[in-house]
């Protein structure tokens, strides 16, 4: 399965914020869209970083001065990319080896969507259960 099969069941959406937006309003946009991360992009297209749950706890040692820095001070600049004709395979290797959960799809040059663990998760339970079905036909006509 292709990752733009994924983006095709879940829909292109992707919630950016920009680099010079306070961390208080990461918090809000994460909690409001119940997300566990944000890429940021100073116009919704190309990825300056991404910024995740993970960033932020990381950086909570002084949480008072926290909230009021940008967001650029805590995101993850070297974000890992996949696009849409990546399998999911692949994906999989990479959010494991690299160590991420969240990865951006870029197509030519542009944000295009956003690949979660989740969605990995899901695509290949679905995967397995249809290979099951097909198993179960299989042996129940022989």
């Amino acid at each position: 399965m292709r990752i733009s099969d994924v983006l095709r069941g879940k829909g292109p959406k992707v919630v950016t914020i920009r680099p010079d937006a306070a961390v208080r309003d990461l918090l809000q946009l994460l909690d409001s869209a119940n997300i566990g991360a944000v890429v940021v992009s100073e116009d919704g297209a190309t990825i300056t970083g991404i910024v995740s749950e993970r960033d932020i706890v990381r950086h909570l040692t002084d949480p008072s001065r926290l909230l009021d820095q940008p967001v650029s001070t805590i995101m993850t600049s070297q974000v890992h990319t996949c696009a849409p004709h990546a399998t999911v395979d692949s994906l999989m290797r990479l959010m494991t080896e690299q160590r991420v959960r969240h990865v951006p799809v870029v197509a030519d040059g542009r944000l295009a969507g956003l690949v979660s663990i989740g969605d990995v998760v899901k695509t290949r339970i679905g995967e397995l259960e249809f290979e099951r079905e097909q198993l179960e036909n299989y042996i129940a006509q022989a």
